[in-house]
């Protein structure tokens, strides 16, 4: 089994079980971390029992949304920010929701049933090979899910490829300044719990650069300060004491982009 097939294996069992309400996204053996720091409770379009905690931004803040909009929203979970894009497309619009686990897509289902939106879909999928066609979406979303995709290169290349011409994508992720130790980066349950995922702020800024994105803004970042008996579980006393000494800080970043027009 290749890395990258081990890293989706664990995401997909990860998530299958936050799914069915039992684990959160970091932490084991009742060490429970969630990474969001942004509430929704005053979101417009925001449902309850599609937030799960998993983000770490709200990109719909920043993502222009408009009125009869297509949307696209990467690593949708159990749809909290699909419900939240509708609230702005309206019924002209269009979502869809794409997610790597099984789970989460039937949870997401779940919940658009109830709330009886005919124009929000859920597909499972990859984010590395989307199963969708060129040119769809005026506005591709994700919020704290393009760090737990082994090639962010082919990750942004789709949301380049699905994009229409002159449309945007707008990302709430994961970065980090400084070298995380390895403990952490290593760790399956710090991957898919968003850290060690993460790749540097100058090398994620930069695949989106080379990716061909233009007008790229970093709307806002924001420091994660990771509880110490988290830190705790990966490193000891000296280890943490070389870390925070060192400056390394994990952050959540809010960026968008454009994929222009063809001349």
């Amino acid at each position: 089994m290749t890395q990258s097939s081990d890293i989706k294996r664990k995401v997909i069992e990860k998530y299958g079980l936050i799914a069915k309400g039992g684990s959160s996204c970091c932490g084991d053996g009742g060490l429970e971390f969630s990474m969001i720091g942004e509430d929704y409770k005053f979101v417009k379009g925001h449902v309850a029992e599609a937030d799960l905690g998993l983000g770490c931004g709200v990109p719909t803040q920043f993502a222009n949304i408009r009125e009869g909009d297509h949307v696209l929203d990467l690593g949708s979970g159990a749809g909290n920010d699909c419900f939240v894009a509708r609230s702005l497309t309206g019924a002209s619009g269009r979502v869809v929701g794409i997610d790597f686990t099984e789970s989460m897509i039937e949870k997401a289902r779940l919940n658009n049933s109830k709330l009886g939106f005919s124009n929000v879909e859920f597909v499972q999928g990859d984010i590395e090979s989307m199963p969708l066609t060129d040119s769809m979406f005026d506005v591709v979303i994700s919020n704290c899910v393009l760090n737990l995709v082994p090639d962010k290169r082919k990750a942004y290349a789709e949301i380049m490829r699905v994009l229409k011409p002159g449309a945007h994508f707008c990302v709430s992720d994961v970065v980090f300044v400084g070298e995380l130790p390895a403990k952490l980066r290593e760790s399956a349950e710090m991957y898919v719990g968003c850290v060690a995922g993460a790749l540097a702020r100058d090398s994620y800024m930069q695949i989106i650069d080379e990716t061909g994105f233009s007008d790229v803004i970093v709307h806002k970042e924001r420091l994660i300060e990771i509880p110490k008996q988290i830190l705790e579980h990966y490193l000891n006393q000296d280890e943490l004491a070389d870390l925070v000494a060192s400056g390394v800080g994990i952050y959540s970043l809010t960026v968008s982009g454009i994929k222009h027009k063809q001349i």
